[in-house]
């Protein structure tokens, strides 16, 4: 599976972005999906997650009301709508792929990442 993240660019603060995490190479309608981001000089957070039916969700703390997650397995795409975002948001956003774990912060790895995409929020 390769994954293929996009949709980052450049953001007034408060304004919304619609980040997305194609599939290739097979269906990966069977994995847990997440979205990790990383700021410069700061460690990799996770953001949010979900399952293979999107029937579970996960969300960390600091996006919670603002982020959602969603996927589409018919066009093997997972997306994170991103509302209100502030400029501590401004970070790379990374998709990865694992099977046999429910939506958590605490998957200990994953089986495929994309290569990320760039979130850049204006104050």
């Amino acid at each position: 599976v390769q994954l293929q993240a996009s949709g980052g660019g450049l953001v007034q603060a408060g304004g919304s972005l619609r980040l997305s995490c194609a599939a290739s190479g097979r269906t990966f309608g069977s994995y847990t999906v997440t979205w990790f981001r990383r700021a410069r000089g700061k460690e990799r957070e996770f953001v949010a997650a979900i399952s293979w039916s999107g029937g579970s969700t996960a969300y960390g703390d600091s996006v919670k009301g603002r982020f959602t997650i969603s996927r589409d397995n018919a066009k093997n795409t997972v997306y994170l709508q991103m509302n209100s975002l502030k400029p501590e948001d401004t970070a790379v956003y990374y998709c990865a792929a694992v099977r046999g774990y429910a939506p958590s912060a605490t998957v200990p790895a994953y089986d495929y990442w994309g290569q990320g995409t760039l979130v850049t929020v204006s104050s």
